[in-house]
C-alpha cells in the first residue's frame, strides 16, 4: 500500500534553521555570489551533482554549514528548496527578481515601514511571495497562507492544536470546508483532534484499502504489519511495531492488564521511534517509567481506542487507527516548526498563549477581501518569481489608508476620520500589547535571570525563552532595551528607539547585516536632565575582542551623532557583560579626545562622554529600583571626575559601583 500525502508544509525539515530571517539573507548573498564565480557562470543546476556539491562547500567555506553532510550534492538541494518555494531563487537556484529585491533591502539594512499593513518592507515582501506560494499535494495545489487567513477568517484564532495537527490538512476546496466545520464541533466538545486526523486518514483510499486488506487476514505477522505501515523509506523500519502489536493485544483484546503484560507493552513501545507518541497515548505521560507501572497498574493506562475492544476485528481496527494518527501527529508536529517560522515571515501573525490570529490591520484588510482571495486558494499563480504588486496578486487585495482607518474603528469600536488620529490609537494600542508583554515575560526577576545566563553564557536557554529567530547579541540588545524602557518609567518610544526588527509579538529578528547604534534613546527636557540623546552600546565580546570590535564604532556613532544634531548634552552607555579595563581607560580618555568630521576637518566635538555599565551593575539598578532620572547624575558627576587622579578600574569602582 502506497503513502500518500495529506498535508501540507512549508520548506523541508533539512532546513529547519535559527534565525531564520538572517539565514535567508545570507543565503541569497551566498547564491548571487556564487553564480558570478568564473567556473559557475554558464553551468546548469539540474541535474549537476557535481556543481550542487561544489555549493554545499561553497557554504561550508562561508561558515553557512558545518561542513558533515555525507551526500553534499542532497543537502545543497535541501538548503535550497524553502526559496524555490518561495520563488526568491528559480529551480536553476538563480535569484528571481523578488530574491533580488530581498537581497536588496537585506544590503540597504532598512526595514522600516513603507506599506499600509504596517509591516516591515522586507516581511511585506515575504507576505506577498507567500500569497502567492503554492504546495503540490498528491496532485493538488494549495496556497497554505491563503488557506490560513480563511480559516482566521471564520474562526478568528486557531489554538495550538488546530495550527499544528488540523490547518496542514487543508489541502482542497472539500477538505478545507470539512477541518473548518469539525473545528466548531471540536470547540463545542463534539469530537477531538484525534478522531478528526483518523476520519481524515480513512478518506483515503490507500487508507481504507490497507484497513480492509488488514481485516481479512486470517493471521498477522510481520510482513503484515509492515505492509500496513506504508513507511516512506522502507517497510523494515516498521518491524518494531509487531511487537507492539502482540503486546496490545494481549492487553486488550486478551484483557491481561497485570504488572507482567503491562511491562511487556511499556518494553515494546520503548523500541519504538516514536516512543514518546505511544507512551503519552498509552500511559499518559511522554517518559513513564517502569516503576510507575509496577506500583499503579491498576489504573496506569489512558483512555484509547482499545478501550471496550471485544473481538479480533475491533482490536485490528483499534491498531490500525492508532498507529495512523501518531505516525500523522508526528509528521504534521515535525513540519510545525517549519510552518510557523515560514507563514511567520509576513509578520501579520501573532503567536502568543498558544494561539495563532492576525494582526490588528491584516485581520481586518483580509477579513474583508477572503472572499474572493480565497477562491484563488488552490490554484498555482504565475507571479510567483516576481516582485510584483499587492493588487497585482489579485485585484482585491488593494490597500490604501482607508484600510488603516477602517481597521482601527472596526477593531476597537471608534469612529476615526483621518489618518493621523488613527495611526495614533494603533501606536497607542502596539503599546498596550508590549507592555503587556514586559509585564508577563519580562518581570525585574525575569531580567535579573536572563542577564545571569548572558554572563554565563547559557545561550540555550536564553533562546528557548526568548526567541530562536534572532542571535544572542540581539537579544542582549533587546533585553537591554526593555531593562532600559522600565528604568525610564516607560517613557518614550522604545520600540523606535531600539535600532532592530522586531515581529508582530514584538519579539526580535536578527538580519545578516547590522544597523547602526543599538538603542537610540530621547529624553525631553526635566528638571533631572536637559533635553539630549542617550546612544546604548551592547556588547557581549570580552578582552582582547572588545577592544578590537567596539571602540570604533561606538566612538563612531556617538560622534556622528554629535556632529549631526550639535547637542553637547548627548552621550553613550556602552553595556556589556564583562568589561575591559582597557575599553574602560579609552572611552573615558574620550572627554578630552576630539572627534573630526572625515568630509570637514574643522567640524569637529571636543571631547565625547561614554561612560561603561557592566551586568553586574545594571543588575543592581534593578535590584534597587532606581530610575533614570537619578542614574543621569551619578553618570554626569563620573564624566566630570578628574582623569589624572584615578586609575580607570578605580574611577568605574568609585563613580559607577558605589553609587549605584
Amino acid at each position: 500500500f502506497k503513502y500518500k500525502s495529506y498535508c501540507w508544509s512549508l520548506g523541508t525539515t533539512s532546513f529547519r534553521t535559527e534565525n531564520f530571517n538572517k539565514s535567508i539573507e545570507i543565503q541569497l548573498n551566498l547564491l548571487d555570489v556564487f553564480w558570478q564565480l568564473p567556473q559557475n557562470t554558464n553551468q546548469i543546476w539540474s541535474g549537476n551533482n557535481i556543481l550542487q556539491a561544489h555549493y554545499y562547500d561553497f557554504l561550508k567555506e562561508n561558515n553557512f554549514v558545518d561542513g558533515s553532510a555525507s551526500k553534499k550534492d542532497k543537502d545543497a538541494r535541501q538548503k535550497t528548496s524553502g526559496l524555490v518555494n518561495l520563488g526568491l531563487i528559480d529551480d536553476n537556484r538563480k535569484l528571481t527578481s523578488a530574491g533580488h529585491r530581498a537581497l536588496e533591502i537585506s544590503k540597504s539594512v532598512d526595514f522600516s515601514i513603507d506599506n499600509t499593513l504596517q509591516i516591515s518592507k522586507d516581511s511585506f515582501l515575504y507576505l506577498k511571495q507567500l500569497l502567492k506560494t503554492s504546495i503540490a499535494v498528491e496532485n493538488e495545489n494549495v496556497r497554505p497562507l491563503i488557506v490560513a487567513l480563511y480559516l482566521l477568517s471564520k474562526h478568528q484564532v486557531l489554538n495550538h492544536d488546530e495550527f499544528v495537527y488540523l490547518l496542514p490538512l487543508c489541502i482542497n476546496h472539500k477538505y478545507t470546508e470539512q477541518i473548518s466545520d469539525q473545528i466548531s464541533l471540536l470547540r463545542n466538545n463534539k469530537t477531538n483532534v484525534n478522531e478528526i486526523i483518523v476520519d481524515r486518514l480513512l478518506a483515503m483510499d490507500n487508507y481504507s484499502k490497507a484497513l480492509k486488506w488488514f481485516l481479512s487476514l486470517e493471521k498477522v505477522s510481520e510482513r503484515e504489519i509492515c505492509k500496513i505501515g506504508m513507511n516512506r523509506k522502507s517497510p523494515n523500519y516498521d518491524l518494531p511495531y509487531f511487537g507492539l502489536y502482540e503486546a496490545l493485544r494481549v492487553v486488550f483484546l486478551n484483557n491481561k492488564k497485570d504488572k507482567a503484560s503491562l511491562i511487556e507493552l511499556y518494553n515494546a513501545i520503548k523500541k519504538l521511534k516514536l516512543k514518546s507518541l505511544w507512551s503519552k497515548f498509552i500511559f499518559g505521560g511522554k517518559t513513564i517509567k517502569e516503576k510507575r507501572i509496577k506500583t499503579h497498574s491498576q489504573n496506569i493506562l489512558n483512555a484509547t481506542f482499545f478501550d471496550n475492544v471485544s473481538n479480533e476485528s475491533e482490536f485490528r481496527v483499534a491498531f490500525f487507527k492508532a498507529m495512523h494518527l501518531l505516525k500523522a501527529k508526528a509528521t504534521l508536529n515535525d513540519y510545525a516548526d517549519l510552518n510557523r517560522r515560514y507563514l511567520g515571515l509576513s509578520n501579520i501573525f501573532l503567536f502568543r498563549d498558544n494561539k495563532v490570529e492576525l494582526d490588528i490591520i491584516p485581520k481586518h484588510f483580509f477579513g474583508s477581501t477572503i472572499g474572493e482571495l480565497y477562491k484563488s486558494a488552490f490554484v498555482s499563480n504565475d507571479k510567483l518569481q516576481v516582485d510584483c504588486e499587492l493588487s497585482e496578486i489579485s485585484p482585491v487585495l488593494l490597500a490604501n489608508e482607508n484600510t488603516i482607518i477602517s481597521s482601527i474603528n472596526e477593531e476597537f469600536g471608534l469612529s476615526i476620520s483621518t489618518l493621523d488620529e488613527a495611526m495614533s490609537e494603533y501606536d497607542r494600542q502596539r503599546y498596550t500589547r508590549f507592555n503587556e508583554l514586559i509585564d508577563k515575560k519580562f518581570s525585574d526577576e525575569k531580567i535579573i535571570d536572563l542577564l545571569n545566563k548572558f554572563e554565563n553564557r547559557n545561550d540555550g536557554e536564553i533562546k528557548e525563552y526568548v526567541t530562536n529567530n534572532a542571535d544572542i547579541p540581539t537579544i542582549f540588545e533587546y533585553l537591554l532595551g526593555i531593562a532600559w524602557y522600565k528604568i525610564s518609567d516607560r517613557k518614550g518610544k522604545i520600540l523606535d528607539y531600539m535600532k532592530l526588527s522586531i515581529d508582530a509579538d514584538f519579539l526580535p529578528i536578527t538580519h545578516a547585516i547590522g544597523g547602526d547604534a543599538d538603542i537610540v534613546y530621547e529624553y525631553d527636557k526635566s528638571e533631572f536632565y536637559p533635553k539630549h540623546t542617550l546612544l546604548l552600546e551592547a556588547t557581549l565580546a570580552d578582552k582582547t575582542n572588545q577592544r578590537r570590535m567596539e571602540l570604533e564604532p561606538v566612538s563612531r556613532h556617538l560622534g556622528q551623532h554629535l556632529l549631526k544634531t550639535k547637542n553637547p548634552s548627548s552621550y553613550c552607555v556602552f553595556a556589556t557583560t564583562h568589561l575591559d579595563i582597557n575599553v574602560l581607560s579609552d572611552f573615558r580618555n574620550r572627554k578630552i579626545s576630539p572627534y573630526y568630521d572625515t568630509n570637514d576637518s574643522k567640524n569637529k566635538i571636543n571631547g565625547m562622554k561614554i561612560t561603561a555599565l557592566q551586568t553586574t551593575e545594571l543588575k543592581t539598578i534593578i535590584q534597587n529600583n532606581k530610575k533614570y532620572s537619578e542614574l543621569y547624575s551619578i553618570f554626569d558627576e563620573a564624566y566630570k571626575a578628574d582623569l589624572n587622579i584615578l586609575e580607570a578600574d578605580e574611577w568605574y569602582e568609585k563613580y559607577i559601583v558605589e553609587r549605584l
